[in-house]
């Protein structure tokens, strides 16, 4: 299995299929961070930030942003040990986000807020693995 950390969408075809309706939600949306040892802010700006705490200015200000489109973060925790498997490299945190369906994830992060704070999160991650995810039938 090939791994591409991906800051954001980088195929058409990724992109188009966001835009379609999707499952019935909730979707909970399973983020795997990468972090930047600095950040790197697109427009040149110096800073001292690590790309953690550039991250964490996104995080703060979408955590707020995330309940006008019917969402919660409901899980953040840092990655400590690959107990089976095998991979090359660890995601440095993970975080879930709970959203009533794949219109409002897109929604929110094609807003202006999104937008302005969005700068934050490109400045932080050297790369992540968004994978949507819904309640299985199975799950009790």
């Amino acid at each position: 299995m090939d791994v591409t950390n991906e800051v954001m969408p980088t195929s058409r075809e990724r992109i188009e299929q966001m835009m379609e309706p999707g499952p019935e939600g909730p979707i909970f949306m399973v983020n795997l961070l990468k972090f930047r040892d600095h950040a790197t802010y697109e427009d040149g700006r110096p800073t001292d930030l690590s790309g953690r705490d550039a991250y964490r200015i996104y995080g703060a200000a979408v955590s707020e942003l995330i309940t006008e489109y019917g969402g919660e973060i409901t899980f953040v925790g840092d990655v400590t040990f690959l107990a089976l498997g095998q991979v090359e490299e660890l995601w440095d945190e993970i975080a879930i986000a709970k959203y009533p369906n794949r219109a409002a994830i897109l929604a929110m992060s094609s807003s202006p807020e999104w937008q302005e704070i969005g700068l934050h999160r490109a400045a932080g991650l050297a790369g992540q693995l968004n994978i949507e995810t819904v309640t299985s039938p199975f799950a009790g």
